[in-house]
C-alpha cells in the first residue's frame, strides 16, 4: 500500500498519475482507474471513485480507504479527490491527448507540449491564442479547444468547491449532474435545496453549534457539510421543521 494516513478522518492519501480509465459510467460517474503511485512508481493501483470526468494522464490526489476484492485483489476506494497539475511532460501529453479536449488528439497534444513545454498549462489557462503557433491548429480548431477547455475547468471548479465543504465525490458528482455549471451558484444560494432535488441527501436534526461552526449529517450516508455562515440558512430551515 502506498498512501499517507489522514488520522482525523481515518482516511489515507494516494497520489499518482492515472494511466488508464478502465471503466467510467457517464450517468453516475462511477469509475475504475489504474493509477501509477508516486510512492511506488512501479506499482499500478486500482482506484474506485465517483467523478464527473476523469482522463488518462491526470495527476490526482485521492483520499479514501484500502479494501480487498476476492476477484480483483487490492483496491483503493476514494471518497475525495483533488486534481493536480500533470507531474511530468509525458503525463501532460497523455492528459491533453486523452479526449479531455475536443480537437486535440495524441498527435496535436505531442506538438503542443513540445512547443510550449513547462508553459503548456499556463498557455491553456491564460494565453490560449498562442496555440495558433502550433502546426495543425487554426482558428476553427482553436474555438473548439477553447470551448472544451472551459467546460473541463467548470467541472473541475465545481468538484473542488463542493469537496471543500466535505461533500464526497459521490454526491459532488450527483450535484454536478443535476445542476451542471450552475451548481456553485445554486448550492451557495440555497444549500437546503439539495435535500429536495437529489436522492439520498436528507438532512436530519442532529446539529451542533460550537462557536461559528455547524455540523449537519445526512441520513443515509453520513455526509458532512462543514461551514460557518454558509450553512446557517440550512440549520434555520431544519430547526423550523
Amino acid at each position: 500500500m502506498s498512501s499517507e494516513k489522514m488520522s482525523s478522518e481515518n482516511l489515507e492519501r494516494l497520489t499518482g498519475i492515472v494511466e488508464r480509465v478502465t471503466f467510467h459510467n457517464e450517468q453516475n460517474g462511477w469509475s475504475v482507474l489504474k493509477v501509477s503511485s508516486f510512492r511506488d512508481p512501479g506499482q499500478m493501483v486500482t482506484v474506485l471513485i465517483h467523478q464527473a470526468k476523469v482522463y488518462a494522464g491526470a495527476t490526482m490526489e485521492f483520499w479514501g480507504t484500502w479494501g480487498h476484492h476476492p476477484k480483483h485483489g487490492e483496491q483503493f476506494k476514494a471518497t475525495r479527490v483533488v486534481e493536480k497539475k500533470p507531474a511530468t511532460a509525458a503525463a501532460l501529453e497523455k492528459y491533453l491527448g486523452s479526449g479531455l479536449i475536443k480537437g486535440v488528439g495524441p498527435g496535436i497534444a505531442k506538438r503542443i507540449v513540445a512547443h510550449f513545454q513547462e508553459q503548456t498549462l499556463d498557455v491553456f489557462e491564460n494565453r490560449m491564442q498562442e496555440l495558433l503557433r502550433v502546426p495543425g491548429i487554426a482558428e476553427k480548431k482553436l474555438e473548439l479547444i477553447q470551448t472544451s477547455w472551459q467546460e473541463h475547468r467548470a467541472i473541475r471548479d465545481v468538484m473542488i468547491f463542493l469537496q471543500g465543504y466535505g461533500i464526497s465525490t459521490l454526491f459532488a458528482t450527483k450535484i454536478y449532474k443535476t445542476y451542471g455549471d450552475k451548481a456553485i451558484a445554486v448550492v451557495s444560494e440555497n444549500p437546503y435545496r439539495l435535500a429536495h432535488d437529489i436522492y439520498g441527501i436528507g438532512f436530519f436534526r442532529q446539529i451542533r453549534w460550537p462557536s461559528q461552526w455547524v455540523l449537519i449529517q445526512s441520513v443515509s450516508l453520513g455526509l458532512k457539510l462543514v461551514s460557518s455562515m454558509f450553512w446557517r440558512q440550512v440549520v434555520m430551515k431544519v430547526i423550523a421543521i
